[in-house]
């Protein structure tokens, strides 16, 4: 029997997961780590973290299936970290995560470089906090010792496949999640790096997601050569492995943060450079991704300061009791700054509408709601972006483990979602195109038609005609709270 390995490198976990060619999981390992907030909007992991938890995860998968009876192994990660190594290969700082924030002036330094019409053109993106280029810029201007020093500029899991491989190489839609990539050739643009001074060779090679970029050279669980395929980013690798890969169907992800994610055959670019254009794992397709910070990370917030000693289950079954629309109570989920559609780091987070009637219960559910607008938002976006209402959206994440939370998605959105027989989230996606490098499938299309089924989550209730007057509510609030943020300081002024 022969097998195939995803492993991914989020944000608070290392996972693994091994697949049989029927796409069932035989074995599954999981290390748990934290990041760091060393200053206000800064976020910082330690790489060494990274490749602790792979350690640890491949020697309980070793205890599960044997080394040789692994073919190949496919990489994903937490997207947009800048990790910057020495000529030796050591890290020379913590890695910057997607969420951090620090980086607005470089944002707008940026545009002026290259042009914001211009940087839409090529990356498909306006510049962000959260993407890899502006935290370059920023380690340029701040600590121009340890620039000096940089040799190799990698994504999180690219630093991972260095250290199982020796070698630098990403996939193309981690790749063009940095903003310095042409979208629609696919490759690392030029003109960009030209503009911000980064030298094309401190960049890895550019493979499709299925494509092997390296063997294994450390004995670690694994046999050594053992091929290693590009993979994908997070996001996209979750979408192959919710079976989101052909034009038309859509996903959405209720984690830390919160996705809309939908396939498409040519780049579909947002005129505003709000949502999000990518390459998509599979060859031949790219997508179109609309990103809220905080969603569950907002219950999580929550929990964690109103209500410690209270379980998630808890919380939500006191929100239950509430009628939706909390009785007037909005929640602004924007913890950390918003990406969609308010791409502005100072964004706050708020209650707005408090009486004393309210309590935590109402809270609760005000929080569960107001994720479900901001997810509303992109999702809009993305029809105003030309993309097709989808008949189902095909669903994703811990979140979505509350049945409450998923009716009030489903009310929100207007659509059914689906969940499908696989929940083990971009592992399983990335070992997906682990096989499809094996030639287990000739496609990652084919690939999901053959081992993701679907089936019915939730569909849309009583409430949507209450949510569609929240949800208008909810739109009011950015712009009417914006001037008691130092946002309206530091926004662009195309906001």
């Amino acid at each position: 029997m022969s097998y195939v390995l995803g492993i991914d490198t989020s944000t608070t976990a290392t996972k693994a997961v091994v697949l049989d060619h029927s796409g069932r999981v035989v074995a599954s390992a999981t290390s748990e780590y934290d990041y760091q907030t060393p200053r206000p909007q800064w976020s910082e992991q330690d790489p060494e973290l990274w490749w602790t938890a792979t350690c640890r995860v491949l020697s309980e998968i070793s205890g599960q299936v044997r080394a040789s009876q692994i073919e190949a192994v496919g990489l994903t990660g937490q997207m947009h970290g800048a990790v910057l190594l020495g000529s030796d290969g050591r890290v020379l700082r913590p890695a910057i995560l997607w969420n951090d924030q620090r980086s607005q002036a470089e944002c707008d330094e940026i545009r002026r470089r290259v042009g914001r019409s211009r940087l839409l053109e090529l990356t498909g993106n306006d510049a962000l906090t959260g993407f890899t280029s502006s935290k370059l810029l920023w380690v340029q201007r701040h600590e121009p010792d340890v620039w000096k020093q940089v040799h190799h500029i990698l994504l999180p899991k690219d630093y991972l496949r260095f250290r199982l491989t020796g070698g630098f190489a990403t996939d193309v839609a981690d790749g063009s999640g940095t903003a310095l990539f042409d979208l629609k050739a696919r490759e690392w643009s030029g003109e960009v790096l030209a503009a911000l001074d980064v030298e094309r060779s401190l960049l890895p090679d550019l493979f499709e997601g299925p494509e092997v970029g390296g063997v294994v050279g450390v004995e670690l669980g694994l046999q050594t050569g053992t091929p290693v395929v590009a993979g994908g980013g997070d996001q996209a690798a979750n979408a192959v492995g919710l079976g989101v890969v052909e034009e038309g169907l859509m996903a959405l992800s209720l984690g830390t943060s919160g996705v809309v994610f939908a396939s498409t055959r040519t780049p579909v670019v947002d005129p505003k450079g709000v949502l999000h254009a990518f390459c998509h794992a599979a060859p031949g397709y790219w997508h179109l991704m609309g990103v809220m910070l905080s969603a569950a990370g907002s219950l999580r917030w929550f929990r964690d300061v109103m209500a410690p000693e209270s379980s998630f289950g808890e919380l939500v079954d006191g929100a239950a009791s509430i009628e939706a629309g909390s009785e007037g109570l909005v929640f602004l989920p924007y913890l950390s700054g918003e990406r969609t559609p308010h791409p502005d780091p100072e964004a706050r987070g708020a209650f707005v509408g408090l009486t004393v009637r309210h309590d935590i219960r109402h809270l609760t559910r005000a929080v569960l709601e107001g994720v479900a607008y901001g997810l509303r938002d992109g999702f809009d976006l993305m029809m105003e972006a030309g993309l097709s209402l989808p008949d189902r959206i095909r669903a994703s994440g811990g979140g979505m483990r509350s049945r409450l939370w998923r009716q009030i998605l489903a009310d929100v959105l207007e659509t059914p979602l689906d969940s499908v027989n696989t929940t083990e989230g971009p592992a399983y996606g990335a070992a997906l195109l682990a096989g499809v490098g094996q030639g287990w499938w000739d496609s990652v299309a084919n690939a999901t038609q053959a081992v993701v089924r679907s089936q019915p989550l939730a569909v849309p209730g009583d409430k949507v005609g209450t949510y569609r007057e929240g949800h208008l509510r909810f739109r009011e609030l950015y712009p009417a709270l914006r001037s008691f943020n130092s946002a309206s300081k530091t926004a662009p002024k195309f906001l």
